[in-house]
C-alpha cells in the first residue's frame, strides 16, 4: 500500500500533469471561441512547422527537464537535452513530440474531467439528486450504493494521473533525449574530463613528489655530513625546489579554478636545466647528452617529456640516492627519446610498483609512444620514445 501511495508524495507526479495541461491551453481557448472538432485538427497542423524551428527543442527540453524529470538546466539531464535541433532527424522527432504531447494532454484532460465530475454525480445520486441526461456519468435514478462507486472513480483518476505522467516522461526521454551522435559527444567530453583529472593528479604527484624527495635527501645528507657549508648548499637546494613546487601547485590549482586557462605556462624540456641542477644539488652526479633541437619539439610532447624526466630523476633520488646518473635527450627522425640510467641498488622498484613508473608508461601511451622501465645491463633504465607528429 505504501508503495502504491508513494508517487502521490512526489512533486514530479503533479508537475507532469501540469505539463500535459499546459500543452492544451491555447487549443482550449480557441475551442471556447469556435466549438468544433476541427479546431483540434488545425491545432495539430500548426504544431508541425513550429517543431521544425531548431530553438523549440531547447524550449521543450527545458520544460521537460523542469516538469517531467524534476531537474533544472544546471542539474542532471534526466535523459533530456536542451540543445537546439542540429539535424532534420531532431526536428522531426520534435514534431512527433509536440503532436504526441497535444494528443495525450487532450485525452488526459478529458478523462480527468469525466472522472472528477462523475465522482461528484455519484455522490449526488446517492443522496437523492437525479442525474440529468448529458451528465458525464449517466445513471438512472438514485440509490445509496452509488456512493460505493466513488472510490473506483478516484482510483481510476489516480491511475490516470500517474500513468499519463510516466508515459509523457518516457516519450520525452525517447523523443527529446540525446541522439547517438550527442551521446558520443557527451562520452568524449566525459573522457576528456577524466583524462584531465588524471593528468592533474600526475602533475601534483610528479611535482610535489620530486620536491619532497629532494628535501628529504638533502636534509638527511646535511645531517650526516655535519658540514656548515654543505648544510647551506642543502638548504639552498631545498628552498629552490620548494619554491618551484609551490609554483607548480599554484598553476595546477589555477587550472582547477579556471577550466579555460591555457596550459602554456607548464614547463617543457627547454626548462630541464632546473631539474638537473636540483638533482645535482641533492648529490647525484648527473651527466646530460643532448642531441637535436629541443625547440622544435611540439609543446604537448615537450611538456610530457619534462614530467617524465622529472619522475625519472625523482625515482633515482628516492631509491638510489647520490649515484651517477646518465641522461640522454635526443630529437631525431620524428621521435623524442628520453633515457635515464643509474647503477642498480638493493632497493629496486618492480615494473608494476608505484604510481610514478605507471604514470611514465601512461604518459607515453597517451602520446602514441612507449616506455621501458627496469634493469638493463647492470643499470636501472627508464627509456621512453615519443612521436613528434
Amino acid at each position: 500500500m505504501v508503495r502504491l501511495l508513494r508517487p502521490f508524495g512526489r512533486a514530479v507526479t503533479y508537475t507532469r500533469l501540469l505539463h500535459l495541461f499546459i500543452a492544451i491551453v491555447w487549443p482550449s481557448m480557441w475551442l471556447f471561441i469556435e466549438e468544433a472538432w476541427w479546431t483540434w485538427v488545425v491545432a495539430a497542423a500548426l504544431l508541425a512547422p513550429v517543431g521544425l524551428v531548431p530553438a523549440m527543442r531547447t524550449v521543450e527540453g527545458l520544460q521537460a527537464r523542469l516538469l517531467l524529470t524534476g531537474h533544472g538546466h544546471d542539474g542532471e539531464s534526466g535523459g533530456v537535452v536542451v540543445a537546439p535541433s542540429a539535424a532534420w532527424g531532431d526536428r522531426w522527432r520534435l514534431v512527433v513530440w509536440l503532436e504526441a504531447r497535444l494528443l495525450l494532454g487532450c485525452a488526459t484532460a478529458m478523462l480527468t474531467a469525466q472522472l472528477l465530475l462523475g465522482s461528484v454525480d455519484l455522490v449526488s445520486a446517492a443522496f437523492g439528486r437525479d442525474i440529468d441526461e448529458g451528465e458525464p456519468l449517466l445513471l438512472e435514478g438514485h440509490a445509496w450504493w452509488h456512493v460505493l462507486l466513488v472510490p473506483v472513480a478516484l482510483v481510476a483518476l489516480a491511475g490516470l494521473v500517474v500513468g499519463s505522467g510516466h508515459l509523457i516522461a518516457a516519450l520525452a526521454r525517447h523523443l527529446l533525449g540525446p541522439t547517438p551522435a550527442e551521446r558520443l559527444a557527451a562520452m568524449e567530453e566525459r573522457t576528456e574530463q577524466l583524462l584531465e583529472r588524471t593528468r592533474i593528479a600526475r602533475e601534483l604527484h610528479d611535482s610535489i613528489g620530486h620536491a619532497l624527495t629532494v628535501a628529504v635527501v638533502q636534509a638527511g645528507a646535511a645531517r650526516a655530513a655535519r658540514d656548515p657549508d654543505f648544510t647551506d648548499r642543502a638548504l639552498d637546494a631545498i628552498e629552490e625546489t620548494g619554491r618551484a613546487a609551490l609554483e607548480d601547485l599554484e598553476r595546477v590549482l589555477g587550472i582547477l579554478r579556471e577550466s579555460e586557462r591555457p596550459v602554456s605556462s607548464r614547463p617543457t624540456l627547454t626548462d630541464a636545466d632546473r631539474l638537473l641542477e636540483s638533482a645535482r644539488a641533492s648529490g647525484a652526479k648527473v651527466d646530460i647528452e643532448l642531441t637535436g633541437p629541443l625547440d622544435t619539439v611540439p609543446k604537448p610532447v615537450s611538456r610530457e617529456g619534462y614530467r617524465i624526466l622529472q619522475e625519472s630523476l625523482t625515482n633515482v633520488l628516492r631509491h638510489a640516492g647520490a649515484v651517477p646518473v646518465r641522461t640522454r635527450i635526443a630529437v631525431a627522425d620524428g621521435t623524442l627519446t628520453l633515457e635515464v640510467r643509474n647503477p642498480l641498488t638493493a632497493d629496486i622498484p618492480g615494473p608494476g610498483r608505484g604510481s610514478g613508473l605507471r604514470g611514465i608508461r601512461e604518459r607515453a601511451a597517451l602520446l602514441g609512444g612507449h616506455a621501458r622501465t627496469g634493469p638493463d645491463e647492470g643499470d636501472w633504465q627508464v627509456h621512453v620514445e615519443l612521436p613528434l607528429s
